[in-house]
């Protein structure tokens, strides 16, 4: 098989139509210029070019492999190219999971400035709850997620990315929204949608640290996953509900939100995640990104 080398020969004769004048282009003496011409065509079992005493042609067979010599060399040229832009972090892909709660502020805000800081890279977006995310995570079929507490095992590097405080959602024309917070206790005496235990067991364990706090028994009147259907529920005077105060983002017609009177046991948190054994060169990257800076040692979790 001939190679890149005796290629880049070849064509800078072609074009030059000149030994000389190739081998000076190349940095080379003739000789040397000559028998990879000679190796080539040996290999190729073709004559290439025609040579006179006085001049240079291409053969027939010559100008047709010039066509290809070229798309070959650039073919290179862009594969070498490519490699090094990966392996620095300019180019490639990323694939990020992420919760349905994370893409209200969050996310929109992270692929806004992975975009801009890296317009070659291709970043692919999967929406997976927590536990999907850590599957994933384990089988390799994505890069970081975006994920609420507690990490997975699965997940030995983290970065917390948001930290929010839950607050109260109510409808436009209830009482309590004509004040500027609302206790647990008012929030307790009213209908109260729930989040369900199974499918939204972060929000649910809030809710329920928040009312057992309070020494509270509040009336659950739905148990649902999707905070934003939750919101349209509150919309409807359907019942009362806690939500992260990136839910803003959102704007559910007829829905106001009003901050606790009382703070949380615990903000709400959210995390980006990944595996320290994958080396794909854009993770640090999104990672500094995620952070709004340069990412320190102490920034990143080990588990």
């Amino acid at each position: 098989m001939f190679e890149l080398n005796q290629l880049r020969c070849f064509v800078a004769v072609a074009e030059e139509l000149h030994f000389g004048r190739a081998a000076q282009r190349l940095n080379l003496t003739q000789p040397p210029l000559s028998r990879q011409i000679q190796i080539l065509e040996r290999i190729l079992d073709v004559v290439l070019l025609s040579r006179t005493s006085r001049a240079v042609h291409l053969t027939p067979a010559g100008r047709r492999f010039l066509a290809e010599a070229r798309r070959i060399l650039r073919l290179s040229e862009e594969a070498a190219a490519t490699a090094r832009r990966i392996a620095a972090g300019q180019a490639g892909s990323l694939t990020i999971g992420f919760t349905a709660a994370s893409a209200y502020r969050t996310l929109p805000d992270l692929v806004r400035t992975a975009r801009a800081r890296l317009p070659e890279a291709d970043i692919l977006l999967k929406e997976m709850v927590s536990a999907a995310q850590a599957e994933a995570l384990g089988a390799q079929r994505l890069d970081v997620g975006l994920m609420r507490p507690p990490l997975p095992p699965v997940a030995d590097r983290s970065l917390r990315v948001a930290r929010e405080t839950l607050m109260a959602a109510l409808p436009g024309d209830h009482h309590l929204a004509r004040g500027d917070a609302v206790t647990a206790a008012a929030l307790a005496a009213e209908p109260f949608i729930m989040y369900a235990p199974d499918e939204a067991r972060y929000f649910h364990d809030l809710a329920t640290e928040l009312f057992a706090r309070e020494g509270l028994s509040p009336r659950f009147v739905q148990h649902l996953a999707q905070i934003h259907t939750i919101l349209s529920l509150v919309g409807s005077g359907l019942g009362l509900a806690l939500v992260p105060d990136s839910a803003r983002a959102l704007q559910v017609k007829g829905v106001v939100l009003r901050p606790l009177a009382t703070p949380p046991p615990r903000p709400v948190e959210l995390f980006m995640v990944w595996r320290e054994s994958n080396d794909n060169p854009l993770i640090p990257i999104v990672a500094e990104l995620a952070a709004g800076g340069a990412v320190s040692p102490g920034t990143i979790s080990a588990r």
